[in-house]
């Protein structure tokens, strides 16, 4: 199967129906549904996850007639002082920042904040408290949180949006990005944790002038239906400087793009979910469900071990008619903690969906070599003395379709030119420390960034070519399962590496048990599979080719065979899931 002769049914907008729930479409209904709900003397909250864009909101604030209206911007520090007192988490770096465990509180004028807090103790008429962290001035009579998914952020930081109460319209969106990452939607998540249950109404403003709103009801009952059920999250896909042009074909892509460079599908962490409520589509960021069900959606042992937080990501890499990827290196465990106080390093590996005949991976070391020499000639490379000769370092290997390659942290590796890259790992993906950039700048027309200093820090300069290739380049081999009798081949992660790869081949009716943990899934041959429940507890499940999907740990047990166009045909799923000894 080739993107050349198949076109797929890659939906790019998966959906959760809910049944005998509403949503309220557009901002009349919203205020129809809240003022319903006002009484005498009413305290109306509107919580805003930061990104949401304040002067939209505010005219639902002025249509409802308050008596009174308190805006939380006006509690903050200034932007100033807010950014003099991330300095230490906001580095210099045009990347990476420091992880920040604080919380709004750390940013908010507690004098304003109590004199806020008395001013409404006697409150006339209704009063609407609205902004970023309005819940902590207080959680009022009716409390109404306005949500927007990560993705849609970083796609209004490009258009120009500055980051919650900085004076950053300008800045490179790389630096954007490492201000939200590292501290803005930490915080962000962590009240929006603490107040899931006291939802009224939650709101989906990712659409400007289209908000979707929900009962905190019905909020909560979607999410634990979902992690009751396979599903898949919403992709999102973006071009770049080496990107090629399969996705186009097979995701069903704009054809007028430069190109598709990467996808994210099936990252609750960055990925959005949707829920159908009577043909009225409402989007949430995947991390609610991983926040409010993460026993559920995890496991009690994935739980007990990464806390809610979803360590597998799927993401996709694009070089076919494109260009190699930058020559990398991520972080070791202990680096990534003390650098970046993250608990754990990006562990990865490139499953091979589709191939040229000239397709290549960059893979571990060159047997003999000198480190000193390689990390002057990259020095050399960077400031644009010499063209870094990367064959005469890094292993270069052919890659075929269904290749399995290994990526632990400490290891050299790019996919080159010409793969379509299936990319299993873990959750960290921002921490890549980019060696060489084959002399090429960005879309932008910048440089984008290299790391040699840090990289020369983690580099494992025994990954050499006889361990490689024994431990890194299709290290496969088949096992068993109870109760299955499709074929099933252990494809990875290396044991330095805690995700667990099986990839099925199958004909009929396989027979799946989660044992406890999260199973994330693609199927990676074959039109279409479908998902079932032996005991009916979820309502099938279909996938097309190249879709991700996500099994929770409540399902017990599961059971995937071909379907549609595929029935009566071979299909192939790769599985992912964190090692635990049950497994």
């Amino acid at each position: 199967m080739s993107y050349l002769n198949f076109k797929s049914k890659y939906d790019k907008f998966p959906m959760k129906k809910i049944y005998n729930h509403h949503a309220f479409h557009g901002y009349d209904e919203i205020k129809q549904e809240l003022q319903s709900k006002i009484t005498e003397n009413c305290i109306l909250v509107f919580d805003y996850y930061p990104g949401v864009n304040e002067d939209e909101a505010m005219n639902l604030v002025t249509s409802l007639n308050p008596n009174r209206v308190i805006e939380t911007i006006n509690i903050f520090k200034d932007g100033q002082t807010i950014t003099e007192q991330l300095k230490y988490y906001l580095t210099d770096d045009r990347t990476f920042g420091k992880m920040y465990f604080g919380d709004f509180i750390d940013f908010i004028d507690e004098a304003k904040l109590e004199e806020t807090k008395q001013s409404i103790l006697n409150n006339q008429g209704l009063t609407i408290v609205c902004g970023v962290g309005a819940s902590l001035v207080t959680e009022g009579d009716i409390y109404v949180y306005f949500d927007m998914a990560r993705w849609e952020i970083q796609l209004r930081y490009r258009k120009g949006m500055p980051n919650y109460k900085a004076n950053n319209e300008n800045e490179e969106i790389l630096k954007k990005n490492k201000r939200g990452y590292f501290i803005e939607w930490r915080i962000a998540d962590k009240h929006k944790e603490r107040n899931f249950n006291k939802f009224d109404y939650v709101v989906d403003t990712n659409k400007a002038n289209d908000p979707k709103m929900i009962s905190g009801d019905t909020f909560r009952y979607s999410l634990d239906e979902l992690s009751k059920t396979p599903f898949r999250t919403v992709p999102y896909f973006d071009p770049g400087i080496w990107g090629g042009q399969w996705m186009k074909e097979v995701c069903n892509l704009d054809k007028n793009e430069i190109n598709y460079a990467w996808s994210f599908d099936g990252v609750p962490e960055e990925n959005s979910i949707l829920f159908d409520y009577d043909d009225v589509v409402f989007e949430l960021p995947a991390m609610d469900l991983v926040l409010y069900k993460p026993k559920q959606l995890l496991g009690e042992q994935v739980y007990a071990r990464f806390g809610a937080e979803y360590p597998i990501r799927f993401d996709f890499l694009d070089t076919i008619e494109g260009q190699n990827l930058s020559l990398q290196v991520h972080p070791l465990t202990e680096y990534i903690r003390k650098n970046y106080g993250m608990a754990y390093t990006q562990d990865e590996s490139y499953y091979i969906l589709d191939a040229t005949e000239d397709a290549c991976v960059y893979l571990g070391l060159k047997e003999g070599i000198n480190p000193d020499e390689m990390i002057d000639d990259l020095r050399e490379a960077q400031k644009g003395n010499i063209i870094f000769d990367a064959e005469k370092y890094i292993n270069k290997f052919p890659a075929k379709k269904h290749d399995h390659f290994l990526i632990p942290a400490g290891t050299c590796h790019c996919s080159g030119a010409g793969a379509m890259v299936l990319e299993i790992s873990a959750t960290p993906y921002i921490f890549t420390y980019k060696l060489w950039d084959w002399g090429r700048v960005g879309l932008d027309g910048k440089p984008r960034p290299i790391n040699v200093e840090h990289g020369k820090n983690v580099i494992q300069w025994n990954r050499t070519t006889g361990w490689v290739k024994e431990n890194l380049v299709n290290a496969t081999y088949p096992v068993t399962e109870e109760g299955n009798n499709c074929e099933i081949e252990h494809t990875g992660l290396h044991e330095l590496e805690f995700i667990e790869t099986r990839r099925y081949t199958i004909k009929d009716t396989s027979y799946h048990k989660t044992n406890g943990t999260v199973n994330q899934l693609n199927l990676i041959d074959g039109i279409e599979a479908i998902v079932e429940s032996p005991t009916n507890a979820f309502e099938p499940f279909v996938v097309h080719y190249a879709e991700t999907f996500i099994i929770p740990a409540s399902i017990e047990e599961y059971t995937i065979r071909p379907y549609g166009e595929s029935k009566n045909k071979e299909i192939k799923v790769i599985k992912a899931y964190v090692r635990n000894p049950k497994c």
